[in-house]
């Protein structure tokens, strides 16, 4: 039965968003942890499942737009449908170029399927603070105005600065159900 697999995190977002680099940031602390950034960016073709202890598994989805693979679409509706003990996806969006027309069909996926997924702009140390600033307000507006399931915040990071890394690794620890209760009491 689905309730006795680790719960699992999904990463999706365009072919050269930063989607390696993010990962292997958020697991540089957890050696045991092996992610594999390819040479060539934008290059993951298939899915990559990394098992995080026995706590959870996050799922690498490839990336999609030009590099695409031409299954993408299958695999990943595939996955999504199929997707028991998915907690939450994670659409990485490129802080220097914003929304891209393949990322709003990334999010049109999600609201279809009824997912509850969070924005995550990356390489936010590239974009000027101006740039940054108005690329996040119009997510922002994005996410309030035409979007069902993303979660209100917007996450910043840079995998190069850390910046913001740690937050997230909370908040994926917070999903998946591994953060101590210690806050609670």
């Amino acid at each position: 039965p689905p309730l006795l697999l680790p719960p699992q995190v999904c990463f999706i977002g365009r072919s050269n968003v930063g989607k390696s680099s993010l990962i292997r940031a958020l697991f540089s602390l957890s050696p045991e942890v092996e992610v594999r950034v390819s040479k060539t960016p934008g290059h993951t073709k298939k899915m990559n499942f990394f098992k995080v202890g026995k706590y959870f598994t996050l799922v690498d989805m490839p990336g999609y737009g030009y590099h695409a693979p031409r299954d993408f679409v299958e695999m990943v509706e595939a996955y999504l449908q199929e997707r028991h003990n998915l907690k939450r996806t994670f659409l990485l969006v490129d802080g220097v170029v914003g929304l891209q027309k393949t990322d709003h069909i990334a999010v049109e996926m999600l609201e279809e399927f009824g997912l509850p997924y969070v924005m995550v702009l990356t390489k936010i140390d590239r974009a000027s603070r101006g740039l940054l600033l108005k690329n996040v307000l119009e997510i922002q507006d994005f996410v309030k105005e035409k979007t069902q399931g993303c979660f209100p915040q917007l996450f910043l990071v840079s995998s190069l600065e850390f910046s913001g890394v740690h937050l997230l690794r909370c908040f994926v620890a917070h999903i998946t159900g591994n953060l101590p209760a210690v806050e609670a009491s």
